[in-house]
């Protein structure tokens, strides 16, 4: 699934009212996922019913490894106990399809990665968390041609006929690597037009003129 529009539209926002984001404050809606209303539900709970965003510019957190990061979100989300080195081994499988460079598993989390780097890491931790709904907030944005070929690679290993992902983006470069089932248009907030990768391909060529 695709949400794309121009920016600054209300994109990032909607999503973190998903996550229910304490800098923003809900005034009126409801959210419900699998027929459950989570709209009040903290951050954390959210994520362990199965909901998991990725962001513009990811965090950096000195200190804390990228193996041991992902394996304290694992046990946290399952509430089971992580096998260090069955877990290992799944990490270096997804990172060599990731094209990413091993020895990250024992840095930083993204202290000193490239913007690339940074990238391919939410999509490793989206690999391995493993959710019922990932949303994607411009997992694309300054990634060169290569980059965003590994990203699609990547969303294409996740998808599922089990599971969701939302692509929120204002390119069509991510799209070209992977099939579409819908198109949403938002505008300051509001879906104003869905369609199929069609109605994407209307936009690359036409622009958003007319949705304005």
């Amino acid at each position: 699934m695709l949400s794309w529009d121009q920016m600054g539209l209300g994109k990032t926002t909607t999503a973190n009212a998903v996550f229910n984001n304490p800098i923003y404050t809900k005034n009126k809606g409801t959210i419900f996922f699998e027929g459950e209303d989570i709209t009040n539900l903290k951050t954390d709970e959210i994520a362990r019913k199965g909901i998991f965003m990725s962001f513009q510019s990811p965090e950096e957190i000195p200190g804390v490894t990228v193996t041991n990061f992902l394996k304290y979100a694992k046990n946290e989300i399952t509430g089971k106990p992580v096998k260090i080195f069955e877990f290992k081994k799944e990490l270096e499988k997804s990172m060599e399809e990731l094209s990413m460079n091993p020895k990250n598993m024992e840095r930083s989390l993204n202290v000193g990665f490239s913007g690339g780097e940074k990238k391919k890491n939410e999509i490793l931790q989206m690999l391995t968390l493993n959710p019922k709904l990932a949303i994607l907030d411009e997992t694309d944005s300054g990634l060169d041609v290569d980059a965003i070929k590994t990203v699609s690679k990547g969303i294409e290993m996740f998808k599922n006929s089990k599971n969701a992902v939302l692509i929120i983006t204002h390119n069509t470069k991510i799209l070209h690597s992977l099939k579409v089932d819908y198109v949403h248009i938002l505008v300051n907030g509001k879906i104003v037009k869905t369609g199929n990768a069609d109605l994407a391909k209307e936009i690359e060529e036409n622009g958003y003129g007319k949705y304005k």
